[in-house]
């Protein structure tokens, strides 16, 4: 799998939601400000409401330019053995039932499922539980998170 294939399609998919966000943030300013939502009496607040709308989505399109920042800014680095998992590691674990997942540890913000030919890759961070758990583990060794009562194992099957 290629990493900076990977780190494309984060891009993309995160330029999808700024999208959205900017649409739903202009549609919600142009509901507050329009002439028919002037509040006619206290308890008229649709217009109020619009323009909380508004400024909600504005904040989370603000924060999707953040995240994108950063995105644009992380380049993964080969991975090097001698550091164990280190951000920018794609990370193959196996349960205890034998069910392998793909991991793709990245910035903050990129949490989201990727589809890469035939595989599908979790983005996380190392700020997740289980990627604060991988830092610094190598091929063979076993990875521990607790889950509200349940804890889950992993191996490390591969890293690239």
């Amino acid at each position: 799998m290629d990493k900076f294939l990977l780190k494309q399609q984060v891009l993309d998919r995160l330029a999808e939601d700024l999208l959205q966000a900017e649409q739903a943030a202009r549609v919600a300013h142009e509901t507050a400000t329009h002439e028919e939502n002037i509040a006619e009496n206290k308890y008229d607040t649709l217009g109020l409401e619009a323009a909380y709308l508004a400024s909600g989505q504005a904040q989370r399109a603000e924060a999707i330019r953040q995240v994108m920042a950063n995105w644009r800014q992380f380049h993964p680095g080969p991975y090097e053995p001698s550091k164990g998992i280190q951000l920018g590691a794609l990370v193959c674990l196996v349960d205890s039932n034998g069910r392998q997942q793909h991991l793709f540890l990245g910035p903050v913000g990129g949490s989201m499922k990727l589809v890469c030919g035939d595989q599908v890759v979790q983005v996380i961070s190392v700020e997740a539980p289980l990627g604060r758990a991988m830092l610094g583990k190598f091929e063979g060794d076993e990875v521990s998170v607790q889950v509200a009562q349940i804890r889950q194992q992993f191996e490390v099957l591969q890293v690239v």
